[in-house]
């Protein structure tokens, strides 16, 4: 489904943000739109039809799966809606993967079968291929983006990336994004988490508990950006209650509707 998941699959290693009393209120270029609340729960579905029935402040859902007559219904119930969409690597399905030049399509990625990364040291030439999905988000009406595999140059990709390739097109994702006046997180790449802290709006993160990792998101927390983190392999004992900044569920890997969150604290 063209997201990281932890080491089973793969290693993963400004803008001004004011908080509102139900969330964080991000300025872009584009307008003034809402971040996931930084309190509550979420809902991340990449499979099947999303179940907008489900109690969350903030759904993830895929980008080219979910019509926009969905994305309008979330809203209209108050729910914050980020679009999933692949930025660092391609899939093999996907109806615009022919307008990424050949040579700049690399390895696949392992355990998932029909994906491959791009040569993200070539950011200026993938730049109109990403730039037409971040306009068919904000065409659907989304909230905000995910982009996922953003740390290409920490896997065997097939190209020789760096770690200062990988910040440039991240920043690049960023741009496209509040461009378009939607906010952005950044998916997992823990290591960049100093530098790219200013950039997006909130993190997504995949499995830090299982690895140790989660004070590696600390930076976000500090300037009250959420951390939207799931789980897949750990009971919600294991984890819960959620560090403070941090919106914590448990998923299946093929992340259906299936939902566990964890207790929402109570002051």
């Amino acid at each position: 489904m063209g997201r990281t998941a932890g080491r089973m699959a793969r290693m993963r290693w400004r803008i001004g943000v004011a908080l509102a009393a139900t969330g964080v209120v991000v300025a872009c270029s584009g307008g003034t739109v809402a971040a996931p609340p930084a309190s509550g729960t979420w809902q991340y579905q990449l499979k099947g039809r999303v179940d907008t029935a489900v109690e969350a402040g903030t759904f993830d859902v895929d980008l080219f799966d979910t019509p926009a007559e969905t994305v309008a219904a979330l809203k209209a119930q108050g729910r914050t809606v980020i679009c999933y969409l692949n930025a660092g690597a391609v899939e093999s399905w996907r109806p615009d993967v022919g307008a990424v030049p050949a040579e700049l399509i690399g390895a696949p990625l392992d355990d998932w079968p029909g994906e491959s990364w791009l040569d993200v040291s070539r950011a200026a030439e993938l730049r109109p291929f990403l730039a037409a999905r971040f306009d068919l988000c904000r065409e659907k009406g989304f909230d905000g983006v995910e982009p996922d595999n953003v740390d290409g140059y920490a896997n065997d990709s097939g190209f020789d990336l760096t770690a200062v390739d990988q910040l440039a097109f991240n920043r690049m994702l960023a741009e496209l994004a509040h461009e378009r006046g939607l906010t952005v997180g950044l998916k997992n790449d823990l290591g960049q988490v100093p530098d790219l802290v200013d950039a997006f709006d909130f993190a997504v993160n995949e499995q830090c508990a299982e690895f140790d990792e989660c004070d590696a998101l600390q930076p976000f927390v500090d300037q009250g950006k959420p951390v939207l983190h799931v789980e897949y392999e750990l009971p919600l004992t294991d984890f819960c209650p959620a560090p403070p900044g941090f919106l914590s569920i448990r998923k299946p890997l093929d992340l259906t509707e299936e939902v566990q969150a964890c207790p929402v604290a109570h002051a």
